[in-house]
């Protein structure tokens, strides 16, 4: 049957047409209840496509787009974590692309927003656990990042997998930290990257804490908890389209990078020692990259280029504003230059610095501000992978 008699067939079925002579009688569906629950779905399923398809040429693929299943949530009794007030619909600040509608590209990134979820609270779920592990555990792969010299968003893909996976387990033990951290960066690294580093190197570098047989496993176990979904809008996400919609002048080449890069690595830099405190947790993607914007530009740029208000960004810039301060006594970041990679795609690049360091100056800053909400992660321990032979059967 060729393609033109099959859509002939998709025309000419009707909900109101009865089924033909051959085909099972009406009086068995009724003794199989199941069936009779699907036929009216499978009907109107058939009358849609009819629709559409009928139209002067109209081009099937507006059947893939399912814009409601973006607001699905997996778990109803998370959705009282969502913050109202961090959420915006306005004129999108895209300009007009040649690829895709601005304002459905806009609304599906705000979408996100609420189908990724991420809570500091999970922390209550695993009592062996203490958040300077977390800052700890991002710390290295922060470093493991820049060793092999991978992408920003590669770096903020496996924090945001890890703080969602360990939101669906419970009691955790320590020892397996570091074997999640460096597993959802391999699945980061594989979805991100366009040579991403080989299975045996991400063992590797683990010391031989972790194997390659490991890796694997937990890999399974990370995307089967996740539900495959493996695409949110991280901070880095947000904070470029901040710095292009700021800095563009040429409309027609929005993808192209119009930002000056050294202010951008600066705001990348305040990006990551917050990430790396649980309490940025308690913040949005979008207003956390506002918020460091904010410490950068006036509020009135960070307004036009992300919709929100003062209102919804105000707590953020406060509570990060001793990391501003602790960044601000360093000296200010350097691209730095790596092999294989351009000259105008270095930004990109995520790097390590003093990291904990610079966490714990922060928290003495915060300490002495009664404003800012006092984060309880202590630096002050390093954490050692362990031995293959000390490591437990299961986690």
């Amino acid at each position: 049957m060729s393609r033109r008699s099959g859509r002939t067939t998709l025309q000419a079925r009707d909900s109101n047409t009865p089924e033909p002579a051959a085909r099972i009688p009406l009086k068995k569906r009724k003794s199989e209840p199941s069936k009779k629950k699907l036929q009216p779905a499978a009907k109107k399923q058939s009358y849609e496509i009819q629709t559409c398809w009928a139209e002067e040429g109209a081009s099937p693929c507006v059947l893939i787009e399912t814009p409601h299943k973006e607001l699905e949530l997996a778990d109803p009794s998370t959705f009282k974590q969502y913050r109202f007030k961090n959420l915006f619909i306005k004129a999108s600040p895209i300009p007009q692309l040649s690829w895709a509608s601005a304002d459905d590209v806009w609304i599906k990134m705000l979408n996100k927003e609420l189908k990724y979820v991420h809570d500091k609270s999970y922390l209550q779920r695993h009592p062996k656990l203490q958040p300077k592990m977390r800052a700890i555990l991002l710390d290295w792969l922060l470093e493991v990042s820049e060793v092999y010299s991978l992408y920003r968003q590669t770096a903020y893909l496996a924090q945001d997998f890890f703080d969602r996976f360990m939101l669906t387990q419970e009691n955790v033990n320590k020892d397996y930290l570091q074997l999640i951290g460096i597993t959802a960066l391999f699945i980061a690294s594989k979805i991100e990257e366009i040579y991403p580093p080989k299975i045996f190197e991400f063992a590797y570098v683990t010391d031989g804490a972790c194997d390659t047989w490991d890796i694997q496993r937990t890999e399974l176990h990370i995307l089967k908890a996740l539900e495959w979904n493996l695409c949110p809008e991280t901070p880095v996400t947000w904070l470029k389209l901040y710095s292009q919609v700021e800095a563009q002048t040429d409309t027609h080449n929005f993808l192209v990078p119009q930002f000056n890069q050294e202010a951008y690595i600066q705001i990348t830099q305040l990006l990551d020692v917050c990430m790396m405190d649980v309490h940025s947790l308690d913040y949005s993607y979008s207003v956390l990259a506002a918020a460091a914007f904010c410490h950068f530009k006036t509020f009135d740029v960070v307004h036009k280029v992300s919709g929100l208000t003062w209102e919804s960004v105000s707590p953020c810039v406060r509570w990060m504003a001793p990391f501003m301060e602790a960044l601000q006594a360093e000296d200010k970041p350097q691209l730095k230059t790596f092999d294989k990679i351009k000259q105008d795609d270095r930004h990109n690049i995520q790097t390590h610095v003093a990291y904990l360091d610079l966490l714990r100056k922060a928290h003495e800053r915060q300490s002495l501000r009664p404003d800012c909400q006092m984060s309880p992660v202590a630096v002050g321990a390093i954490l050692t992978p362990p031995n293959s032979t000390e490591k437990p059967a299961n986690p």
